[in-house]
């Protein structure tokens, strides 16, 4: 099943995030194929980095919450958020 992670960081705390990320790279790269897609939502200047979004495909709500739970970035206290949602992909087929 497919699982959409939509993570809002705290205000103010791009440091945590550049800290952390080298290791939530690797902690979604771990994922394999079970990783869709991830990237960093923006504030409207386009570059300014102030969440997350991934898209994973696992085996059930349990295995998505331990990815949340081991992400790095919540770990390191950096989410404000975090949004689990199961996900259906219609397009482009």
């Amino acid at each position: 099943m497919l699982f959409a992670f939509f993570c809002t960081d705290h205000p103010n705390r791009l440091d945590v995030r550049l800290a952390n990320r080298p290791a939530h790279v690797d902690h979604l790269r771990s994922q394999g194929d079970k990783l869709l897609f991830a990237g960093p939502t923006l504030a409207d200047d386009g570059e300014t980095m102030n969440g997350s979004l991934v898209v994973l495909d696992l085996a059930d709500r349990a295995e998505a919450e331990a990815f949340a739970a081991n992400d790095p970035y919540a770990r390191a206290g950096l989410f404000q958020s975090v949004v689990i949602r199961p996900w259906k992909k219609v397009l482009p087929p």
